[in-house]
């Protein structure tokens, strides 16, 4: 730690105590680190953004480091290898849901990217950046269209590191041109990875688009390999893009959804089934000559008052209690319009919301943010840990194009049964459905694929049901397994990972590979990154299992008996086994 010795002129007494007080607002307002020590002890803790793991465990390690340079980050690798120490790196707001950044047991070392980020490079003549992995992506954007440049694809949320994001497989929409995923448009990539003694502990691999067996393991690595220190991605011209959302009937949804898809280089669907509705998002590249200066500040991902998201809980959890279908419906229907109507965020070019089309350059409309940088302890993400607010789980799965018309009529004939059921992801935007392409990615999407997203509650209590949980329960199964979908790495609930992985990544074995020459004795491993890649470990069988996607249920007791949820077959998915309401004394 560094100190220096300066002087300001003296305040009076009001001036002074005003300027505490907003600075210690502002000091308390910062977003909590995933990475979290004892003073006395030095023990520390990871947690994620929404500050529970899947499996509500604890994620304690032993040593935590935060390097600011590549030397700093040989040296902290070298450490661990020499001590054999189990090893994960967090980015600075750890916004995966699964547990891909606990080294497992006590001892381990979690290396942090939050101070590093310092490298943003733009090579205009190569139409390349090069930036270190913990840039945040919003300033990662930012600097690439201040050059007039642009990355053709990117996450929807700009709170992400690029590491992160690269790791996880991250993506936004598109089937056109190398599709959405930020790693087709990685060129070049640095890792600091295990060595041997007489190499000092850790070394620097640099992998370039030609080696291309280590560069397909690298890109989406789940961190599994090493550390990644910089990336080097390719750029195009800037562009600008024009978006106009439409709402329609979803009567044709099956039969429109690629269409679409195809006719819209960044299009995407958000669906409503309990409201038969689908809002369209039509979105092309334009030339930079069409006029507007429009930008995507997504509602969602704003500053928001923490009293109001605390509110939309307590509303949220009432409903729950009191078994109200009715009450999701009706906010749902109410959230939904006012969002729509308010352009869900897009802003003109006078930074308000006049109607469609919004046409913006790509750096202001591709990805959106700002909760994560609020300096106002009165002001967070709606997610955010510290208070009471928004508390749920993701499943987000991509489901290939041949397949994805069966599993929107699957989805129809189940909410034929009870429409209000699917009321609970109206008050989370529906069914968010995006486009992805095959990936040359060893752990990529296999197939052109419709991704879909669905957002929902989750119970404080991981022993508490939910209120019509056999429905989404058998959603994320027919997704999963009637259909094959692949999950997204950084969501999900366990259940979406595990035995089945081998299955639907055919060029597993050859990451695999690259994995034992990278790091062969398996210290970026843990037993869940082992679990979620199939190579070992099982599903819990602890009751209540089933209620948290721990497991899939086989017994009653995997479900909340208690409270008359039991383990029964899905009703259009047959094979499907989900936890069911089952009143006292029906059958």
């Amino acid at each position: 730690m560094l100190s220096s010795k300066f002087s300001v002129p003296m305040l009076p007494l009001a001036a002074a105590l005003l300027l505490w007080v907003l600075a210690t607002n502002a000091m308390l307002a910062a977003p909590l680190s995933p990475v979290r020590c004892d003073v006395a002890t030095g023990a520390c803790m990871v947690f994620n953004a929404y500050g529970t793991w899947p499996d509500r465990s604890f994620c304690k390690v032993g040593e935590a480091a935060f390097p600011s340079t590549e030397q700093e980050l040989v040296d902290i690798v070298a450490h661990g290898v020499k001590n054999r120490m189990k090893m994960k790196v967090v980015s600075n707001s750890a916004h995966s849901f699964p547990k891909f950044a606990c080294p497992g047991g006590t001892s381990g070392l979690v290396i942090s990217t939050a101070k590093y980020s310092s490298r943003v490079v733009i090579n205009a003549s190569s139409m390349t950046v090069t930036a270190d992995s913990g840039v945040e992506l919003s300033r990662l954007l930012q600097e690439i269209g201040s050059h007039g440049l642009a990355l053709p694809s990117s996450p929807y949320w700009n709170g992400i590191s690029l590491g992160g994001l690269l790791s996880t497989g991250s993506h936004g929409s598109s089937l056109m041109g190398k599709g959405s995923a930020v790693h087709e448009y990685v060129k070049a990539m640095t890792m600091v990875v295990p060595a041997t003694e007489q190499e000092g502990f850790a070394k620097i691999v640099k992998i370039t688009d030609q080696d291309e067996d280590f560069m397909n393991a690298a890109k989406v690595s789940l961190g599994v390999l090493g550390v990644i220190s910089q990336v080097t991605l390719s750029l195009q011209p800037i562009f600008k893009r024009s978006v106009t959302k439409f709402e329609a009937s979803d009567i044709n949804l099956e039969r429109e959804i690629l269409e679409f898809g195809k006719n819209h280089e960044f299009g995407d669907v958000s669906w409503y089934p309990s409201k038969y509705k689908v809002i369209y998002r039509a979105d092309d590249r334009v030339p930079v000559s069409t006029s507007g200066d429009g930008v995507n500040d997504f509602t969602g991902f704003q500053p928001t008052l923490a009293t109001a998201v605390e509110a939309q809980r307590i509303l949220e959890e009432g409903f729950e209690i009191s078994g109200d279908h009715t009450g999701k419906c009706a906010t749902g229907l109410v959230q939904t319009q006012a969002l729509f109507a308010t352009g869900e965020g897009f802003k003109s070019s006078g930074g308000v919301f006049i109607g469609y089309p919004v046409v913006g350059f790509q750096h202001k409309i591709q990805s959106s943010g700002g909760c994560q940088a609020s300096l106002s302890r009165q002001l967070v993400c709606p997610w955010d840990p510290t208070v009471r607010g928004l508390f749920y789980h993701q499943t987000t799965v991509s489901i290939s194009v041949d397949k994805i018309q069966d599993f929107i009529t699957d989805v129809k004939t189940l909410r034929a049964l009870n429409p209000a059921a699917l009321c609970g992801v109206d008050l989370y935007n529906g069914f968010l459905m995006r486009y992805v392409r095959a990936s040359s990615a060893y752990l990529g999407k296999q197939t052109d694929a419709v991704d879909v997203d669905i957002t929902y509650y989750r119970a404080r209590s991981g022993n508490t049901p939910r209120l019509n949980e056999d429905v989404l329960e058998e959603v994320e199964q027919m997704a999963l397994f009637k259909y094959g979908g692949l999950p997204h790495w950084g969501k999900n609930r366990n259940i979406a990972f595990g035995t089945h992985t081998a299955a639907k990544y055919p060029k597993l074995q050859k990451f695999l590979v690259v994995k034992s020459k990278f790091d062969p004795d398996g210290f970026f491993s843990s037993e869940w990154s082992d679990f979620a890649l199939g190579i070992s470990g099982g599903s819990s069988n602890l009751p209540h299992c089933a209620l948290e996607g721990e497991c899939v249920c086989s017994l009653d007791s995997h479900c909340a008996p208690e409270n008359y949820y039991f383990c029964r077959p899905g009703r259009v998915y047959t094979d499907a086994q989900v936890c069911r309401f089952v009143p006292p004394g029906t059958a």
